[in-house]
């Protein structure tokens, strides 16, 4: 059960201390902020008191992004690089830094430094609190209004699909014990929603206010396009909902076209075949099936087009290379098949 903007410890919680920290960053193009969020997040990394490592994966970045990643792995040894072949997406380079990792905590940041660094103490004691997933919610987002709209109308479709009710699935800033992401990586999901997934798995979840800030610099990878498409990921890959709703309404308009076929009936029967009102209402009725089914017929292909795509097997990702000094420990983490 969710327990949305606060944390409430629990007795049984694990000791985490000495526990491996595992940093998560996906980058792709950003190669304006990457010496900024280095140059914050080198500070808390060292301030936690603990052995940490931070994973960045290059996600077929076309800019300076990797080159500038490659001399911060150069310059520390908790800092490990890994390279994909090409541009995956956000979400499948996450999928190749949890299995880069170790940690017994994860968390996962963007590289746009819009969520604040120094956040990550916070939601690395919520997890000690006990919870298994802790997801930021960004209570003052510096994004434009139709971004916030659609944002709002995407996180209550996920809560509702996933079951799980968060004011906030969008914010990468968040923190996982490894048995969840270790679950994660075993679904090998081709179309993977990391934090909707996640949450599915877990059995305390919580939810705490972090900071949001404007992008300094650099271009956001989202737009409304993009959201659409993930909110039909989401429909066709967590849910039955939309077929059964399909099914409910073909037996509704079943039952309404024959009461409607015998009004009708008896309209013709009582006044003849001279009236046409009747005869445009049907026309109407008449396309709105049509456009129903069109409705149906594409949702039944989203469905079939995942099915096609998890068939197929196909990896995720392909790892070029792991720049670092830990890179020779990744033998044991092949990508996923």
């Amino acid at each position: 059960m969710s327990n949305l903007g606060k944390i409430t410890p629990i007795r049984d919680a694990r000791s985490s201390v000495g526990e491996l920290v595992s940093i998560v960053i996906p980058v792709y193009n950003e190669s304006a902020n990457l010496h900024a969020l280095w140059t914050r997040l080198n500070p808390v990394v060292s301030a936690l008191g603990r052995e940490c490592e931070v994973i960045f994966i290059d996600d077929g970045s076309r800019d300076d992004s990797l080159e500038i990643l490659r001399g911060f792995a150069a310059g520390d040894p908790r800092v490990r690089v890994v390279e994909l072949a090409r541009n995956f997406g956000q979400h499948s380079a996450l999928l190749a830094g949890f299995r880069n990792c170790h940690g017994e905590i994860v968390v996962t940041l963007d590289a746009d430094l819009q969520n604040p660094p120094e956040e990550i103490p916070k939601l690395i004691a919520a997890i000690e609190a006990g919870n298994d997933v802790v997801g930021g919610w960004r209570e003052e987002r510096q994004d434009r209004a139709y971004r916030r709209l659609a944002s709002r109308l995407q996180n209550r479709l996920t809560s509702v699909i996933v079951g799980v009710p968060m004011h906030d699935y969008g914010c990468m800033l968040r923190a996982y014990r490894r048995h969840i992401i270790e679950t994660v990586v075993e679904c090998d999901e081709k179309a993977a929603f990391v934090p909707a997934l996640a949450n599915s798995f877990a059995k305390r979840v919580a939810e705490i206010p972090v900071g949001h800030a404007e992008r300094a610099g650099g271009e956001s990878k989202y737009n409304l396009f993009s959201l659409a498409h993930l909110s039909l990921n989401l429909i066709t890959g967590f849910s039955m909902l939309p077929m059964r709703v399909l099914s409910l309404t073909g037996m509704g308009i079943f039952l309404l076209d024959a009461i409607f076929a015998a009004i009708l009936l008896g309209h013709r029967l009582v006044y003849g075949p001279q009236q046409e009102g009747a005869l445009w209402t049907l026309f109407a009725v008449l396309f709105f099936l049509v456009g129903l089914v069109f409705l149906a017929l594409g949702l039944i292909g989203e469905y079939i087009g995942r099915i096609y795509i998890e068939v197929r097997r196909r990896p995720n990702y392909i790892v070029r290379a792991v720049h670092g000094d830990g890179a020779a420990d990744n033998g044991s983490h092949p990508p996923p098949r």
